[in-house]
Order: C-alpha cells, then structure tokens, then sequence
C-alpha cells in the first residue's frame, strides 16, 4: 500500500492558479493520477502521468493543468491554471498499476485523503 498526502488547495478567484502537491513513499514504479469529486457528482479522472513522464488529460483541463512528478522527491504535482468555479472539488491523488493509462479511477487502488479547491467566480 502506497501512503500519499496531498497538499496545495485552496479558494482562488476564478482566472486564478494553484499547485496540489502529492508527496508519496516508493511510488516511482506507480502511475499517479490527480482526479476530483465536486458535491453531488461522481469522481472524476483529471490527469494521469505514467513511469515514464507519460501523460493523459481531462478534456476539461486540457490546455490548462499540467501533471509532473519529481521522482527524487516521490512527489507528483498538478498545475492548474485559468481556473474556473466549475472546477471546484475536492481534489484527489491516487497510485496504481505501471501500466495504467486511463483515468479510470477504479483502477487506482491507492488514495490520499484529499485537497479541497474552491474558485470563485
């Protein structure tokens, strides 16, 4: 089991940006995926990054977020920028298999407790 803690959430004005960090032990052989559930919605996948630097988008965040990982500090980050209210959630970091390339969350077996982001219009 992998222990991932996330950090970086916030309330921004819309237009606004904020960095969620996810600090993790031994994950360097996972994929990492960033994926958010806003109040009476279903979780959804927002952007996976592979072993190999790899990665996939939402096409909603496409353009705007940016997943990265710093393999020397087991730590995985997703930028966002131009953010809108619609992106409010609470914002989630999860660790599954190498091979994964979906943003299928229950293929992630791993999960942090969650970041809330709040953008205001």
């Amino acid at each position: 089991q992998v222990q991932l803690v996330e950090s970086g959430g916030g309330s921004v004005q819309s237009g606004g940006s904020l960095r969620l960090s996810c600090a993790a032990a031994s994950y360097s052989q996972y994929a990492m995926g960033w994926f958010r559930q806003a109040p009476g919605k279903a979780r959804e996948g927002v952007a996976v990054i592979q072993r190999d630097g790899s990665t996939i988008y939402a096409d909603s965040v496409k353009g705007r977020f940016t997943i990265s990982r710093d393999n020397a500090k087991n730590t995985v980050y997703l930028q966002m920028n131009s953010l809108k209210p619609e992106d409010t959630a609470m914002y989630y970091c999860a660790a599954g298999p190498p091979t994964i390339c979906s943003l299928a969350s229950s293929l992630y077996k791993d999960w942090g407790q969650g970041t809330q982001v709040t953008v205001s219009s």
